[in-house]
């Protein structure tokens, strides 16, 4: 039985949330914003940042650790969740790590969401839908990178030189030390200067003496406190049991197969050819009419790109640049009407949020407004438009009718 791919007309809109918080993580490059703190735990010396950094990559890597965690999202209005979920009410949980192997393991009233990966595969388990999303792990992250403790760290030079060029663009604070979970830490801040959209920061402490991540936050404009966090609240260092990593989701769970970018057999990426992009390439390669106005909600259009999103072609279209642009993701309508929607198909209770419903240009969309953003997704004309940026609902609904 050939299992569906995952796109934005099929992802349940729990893990639409969990995509988001990752995208944001991954995008603010450890940005951060908040002070640390210590809790009666052990403080490292003072040292400049680019010192620091260098020690914990050059540190050797610990033969595992184990640990408790704690996963905090106040991503979205806790009146739009409904029940219990760890990915969107958050939860605590376990983490066990190994070379090569890891597992994150989130414990609800529903059930244990759970993240599997090794260096060839990764599943993850949705409990209140029952669902398993597999796929394989990118080749450039299955064990390619150089590693902790070896002789590719780069020098403090040059990472003093990495560090101003980000300072060009960000605010970036010194290490500051803490401790978390007992350990000794420092924790680095940085906070876009310009077009963050509703991105204040966010911040990553590391292991003083090990340079493990103890902890990473995300923080939205106008909050002290992350809307995203995961924590350890204790944590051990040495080796881990393999049959930690023996699990798996229930025999009668629903597969959906997550594509994600390979290489081919010579080394070279797949899609090494050119890529099609400017609107007329793009609107030729499309099976349905591009919309690609030149601005959207007054800001210019930056790039039309073809995707090839779960096996259909489709267009990628952004507006401005940085955390406040606006993108534009656009595909053939599915066959079920607004099902395909990856926020459902109305308003109500969909996978675990009360959503509520848009208006465009006549047409009834979906909404979810974050702390960090806003999505909009409508249908028209056998096309499927989904809208998002890190803005509040009124501008992306403005760059939504602007289609």
């Amino acid at each position: 039985m050939r299992h569906p791919a995952i796109s934005l007309r099929t992802i349940s809109t729990r893990h639409l949330v969990a995509w988001i918080a990752a995208i944001v993580v991954v995008a603010s490059g450890g940005t951060a914003i908040a002070l640390a703190a210590t809790n009666g735990g052990p403080v490292p010396e003072p040292k400049p940042l680019a010192v620091a950094a260098h020690d914990a990559l050059a540190a050797p890597a610990p033969a595992g650790i184990t640990a408790r965690v704690e996963f905090t999202n106040h991503l979205i209005s806790s009146d739009a969740v409904a029940g219990s979920d760890p990915v969107l009410t958050g939860a605590t949980g376990r983490l066990w790590l190994t070379k090569g192997h890891f597992r994150l393991e989130l414990q609800s009233q529903q059930g244990d969401a759970q993240v599997v990966a090794d260096d060839k595969t990764f599943w993850l388990y949705d409990p209140r839908s029952n669902t398993v999303y597999r796929g394989n792990t990118p080749q450039d992250m299955q064990g390619n990178a150089p590693e902790q403790g070896s002789n590719d760290v780069p020098s403090v030079a040059q990472i003093q030189r990495f560090l101003q060029r980000v300072m060009e663009h960000a605010d970036v604070s010194g290490a500051i030390p803490g401790d978390v979970a007992g350990q000794p830490t420092y924790t680095v801040r940085v906070s876009p200067r310009q077009q963050g959209g509703m991105l204040a920061g966010a911040e990553l402490a590391w292991d003083a003496l090990r340079g493990v991540p103890l902890r990473i936050g995300v923080f939205a404009k106008g909050g002290s406190s992350p809307v995203l966090e995961l924590t350890a609240t204790d944590v051990s260092y040495g080796s881990v049991p393999a049959s930690s990593f023996d699990v798996s989701p229930p025999p009668d769970a629903k597969v959906v197969k997550v594509s994600v970018p390979t290489k081919s057999p010579d080394g070279g990426e797949q899609a090494k050819r050119a890529p099609v992009t400017g609107a007329d390439a793009v609107g030729k390669a499309v099976p349905f009419p591009l919309s690609a106005p030149g601005t959207l909600a007054g800001v210019p259009r930056n790039e039309v790109r073809l995707l090839d999103w779960g096996d259909r072609p489709a267009a990628l279209v952004t507006y401005g640049q940085d955390l406040g642009g606006i993108a534009v993701l656009e595909q053939e309508a599915g066959s079920g009407g607004s099902a395909g929607s990856p926020l459902g198909s109305g308003g109500g209770d969909h996978g675990g949020l009360d959503l509520g419903s848009v208006s465009i240009n006549g047409v009834t969309g979906q909404e979810l407004p974050t702390a960090l953003g806003t999505i909009v997704h409508f249908e028209r004309g056998g096309v499927a438009f989904t809208v998002a940026g890190s803005a509040a609902p009124a501008k992306v609904e403005a760059a939504a009718r602007g289609l």
